[in-house]
């Protein structure tokens, strides 16, 4: 059995989520103690407890430890099954976590899948939507496999009540060098809200005109969504080259000016528009699943975050592949997969 100290590397519910994926992949049970230890309220919380729910769900697997709080989870795996599942995480918990949980191992299972999640879509902590549908599942399906993904309804925090659904054809995963991102092919920004005033989403695309003076006035809109999928909203900035697509988002928070948030969203987008990597930080942590299970391939990032070292941690811990982080000349950094 595999254990795994949770107060180790970036110390979040990344490493619950993973190791589960990783699990029922390989077939190898695992123990994790000091669940998320670094954080202000330790243990698990509602989502991880569904996500962890959810890949016992899909294999039969079993668990222990497995309630809100628990700092301590033993889970042995069984084998991940296709059909039709439907998963609520209650409130706004993120869809798109429980998704990353149960994705991988339904890809390479013997058959089709269809499941349906309900909670958060664009929450903070965790990549909306528009993120795993544009951004990250166009580099799964590029690697064999056939997913598509349909936004049914919005879920903000706190309120959550969202809705996804998503289609998965299982393949093979054939291993790709994500390397160069291709000529590129424009920018956009969309303020999205519901159930709040619309100044709050103009006074976000204000800023952040202000902070992207090279991008076209057309480039900026404004999305209001029916008042019950709300209160919430979520900026947008996103980047289009062939190969890749970058979204960087800034989600509305009590207390923090909408000003604030713009400024650090384009920020952080002209950070990578500066440089010259395929995957922004988030996408990193993504990939690191499927490239490893695919045996090797390689992409390259921007500045590897503790997140992207623990999710490599954790996927050698499984699979005992070498991946390997090489820092390159134009200040990139190499992940492959040997």
């Amino acid at each position: 059995m595999i254990t795994i100290d949770g107060s180790e590397g970036e110390g979040g519910g990344q490493m619950v989520r993973n190791s589960c994926a990783l699990s029922l992949v390989t077939g190898q049970p695992f123990r994790i103690t000091n669940i998320r230890a670094k954080r202000s309220k330790p243990g698990l919380m509602r989502q991880h407890v569904t996500a962890v729910e959810a890949a016992a769900a899909i294999s039969g697997s079993e668990c222990s430890g497995l309630t809100v709080g628990s700092c301590d989870l033993t889970f042995r795996p069984g084998k991940a099954q296709a059909g039709e599942y439907h998963f609520a995480v209650g409130t706004a918990g993120s869809t798109g976590l429980v998704l990353q949980t149960v994705l991988m191992p339904l890809l390479l299972a013997e058959g089709r899948s269809r499941l349906v999640l309900e909670g958060g879509t664009h929450n903070m902590l965790a990549p909306p939507f528009d993120f795993i549908e544009r951004c990250f599942l166009p580099i799964v399906n590029r690697m064999g496999p056939r997913v598509s993904a349909r936004l049914v309804r919005h879920g903000f925090y706190p309120r959550g009540g969202g809705r996804i659904e998503v289609e998965i054809e299982p393949a093979p995963l054939v291993p790709v060098a994500c390397v160069e991102r291709g000529a590129f092919q424009g920018v956009s920004a969309q303020a999205t809200y519901c159930g709040l005033p619309g100044e709050i989403p103009l006074r976000m695309l204000e800023r952040a005109r202000k902070d992207l003076p090279d991008w076209e006035e057309e480039s900026f809109a404004m999305r209001k969504l029916p008042e019950d999928q709300g209160p919430g909203v979520i900026l947008m900035l996103e980047a289009d080259y062939d190969h890749v697509t970058e979204i960087v988002s800034g989600f509305g928070q009590l207390g923090v000016p909408a000003e604030k948030l713009a400024k650090t969203a384009a920020a952080r987008m002209l950070g990578f528009l500066d440089c010259e990597a395929f995957a922004g930080p988030y996408l990193a942590d993504q990939l690191i699943l499927p490239f490893v299970l695919a045996g090797s391939g390689s992409f390259t990032t921007v500045k590897p975050s503790q997140h992207l070292r623990t999710a490599i941690d954790i996927a050698q811990r499984f699979t005992g592949k070498s991946i390997k982080l090489i820092q390159q000349f134009d200040g990139s950094h190499l992940v492959s997969v040997e």
